[in-house]
């Protein structure tokens, strides 16, 4: 094993618990937002449900990129990647996103409609 492995090794194990972690508390949060009879929480819950998917996804797009360069580059810029494609994925979300929050939020409509009966 070199010394270059380590540190990317590292980095990808903390990138990947990170993913992992906010991808629990979104779940918790959607859940909570389905169980929830506001409107307004229950759109909150969907859009991150979407801005969790979009960031996942922008995450792919940006893993096969280099990260040197004349103003960049190294472990820093690795370990920040992830909060950059994060607020990407936010970002999206807020405005307008891919349809997907709408989609989210029929379902937790219908599912409550569902109980009511």
């Amino acid at each position: 094993m070199t010394d270059t492995y380590l540190p990317s090794a590292t980095s990808a194990i903390a990138n990947d618990a990170a993913a992992t972690a906010r991808a629990t508390d979104t779940t918790r949060r959607l859940k909570g937002g389905a169980a929830s009879k506001d409107p307004a929480q229950m759109r909150k819950a969907a859009q991150e449900f979407e801005a969790m998917f979009l960031s996942q996804m922008f995450g792919h797009v940006f893993e096969g990129l280099k990260t040197d360069g004349p103003f960049g580059g190294g472990h820093g810029e690795k370990m920040y990647r992830s909060l950059l494609v994060d607020e990407y994925g936010k970002t999206m979300a807020r405005a307008g996103g891919i349809g997907i929050a709408d989609k989210v939020m029929q379902e937790m409509l219908r599912n409550q409609e569902a109980i009511k009966q």
